[in-house]
């Protein structure tokens, strides 16, 4: 969590991690404009974990997109640790997404030719992390999502849940504070899908990272602490 001072200087802790004022998205088909978001407001707190729901199609993950820095806005601000993101380059957004932000999406999108470590060290390496220091941080961080013994398996060789842990725990080995999951349930069996709603609450509770999910699983959405439904471009 960052301190930062006000301007009478007194220290402050900074709580909210992710921050949305006002946020449009249009999209351009042939001549048409079609209007995705239309002035979306959110906050997101240390800690919270916020549900985002709505019929297909309705601009869920688009929202998503915008507030991990992944897409550009039509209109709006986006803040995430209080960094304006609109206002840097892309290389100054990957730094700050690599920094404060994990990534969960339905399909698990791990490299297919790296074990279960190595697609886990990746942020770590991205990020200038050596091997001999990035490669036990992925251990430990496997072991807590319950894969230590499967360090050295590719992802051909896991199930379909154990891939999505891999996936979860990529996203929290660099300590983020932001978790933004897209449908992370939505490819998995029943029994799958509530072992990773019990993963991220422990997650949760253990490294006060901020989740914010995108889902039509009823059950996950009201695990969650908040569940905001997006409709006709509007958050609910």
């Amino acid at each position: 969590m960052s301190n930062q001072k006000t301007e009478d200087g007194e220290q402050r802790t900074e709580k909210t991690v992710i921050s949305c004022r006002d946020l449009t998205k249009t999209f351009t088909l042939g001549k048409e404009e079609v209007p995705v978001l239309k002035g979306v407001d959110l906050e997101v707190r240390r800690g919270e974990r916020v549900a985002i729901v709505g019929a297909s199609g309705s601009g869920k993950s688009t929202l998503l997109h915008l507030l991990g820095g992944l897409d550009e806005a039509s209109g709006g601000s986006v803040q995430i640790l209080g960094q304006d993101v609109r206002q840097m380059n892309e290389e100054r957004r990957g730094e700050l997404r690599n920094r404060a932000l994990g990534f969960v999406y339905q399909f698990h999108h791990l490299l297919p030719e790296f074990t279960a470590l190595e697609n886990v060290a990746m942020p770590l390496l991205i990020r200038g992390m050596k091997r001999p220091e990035a490669d036990p941080r992925a251990a430990a961080m496997l072991e807590q999502v319950g894969l230590a013994h499967r360090l050295q398996h590719h992802p051909s060789e896991l199930s379909g849940g154990e891939r999505q842990r891999v996936a979860v725990a990529r996203a929290l080995v660099t300590e983020p504070a932001c978790v933004l999951a897209d449908e992370p349930t939505g490819n998995l069996d029943r029994n799958s899908a509530h072992a990773l709603f019990e993963l991220m609450q422990q997650l949760n509770g253990k490294f006060n990272t901020s989740f914010i999910v995108v889902t039509h699983d009823a059950e996950l959405a009201g695990r969650m602490q908040r569940s905001l439904r997006l409709i006709d471009g509007k958050l609910l």
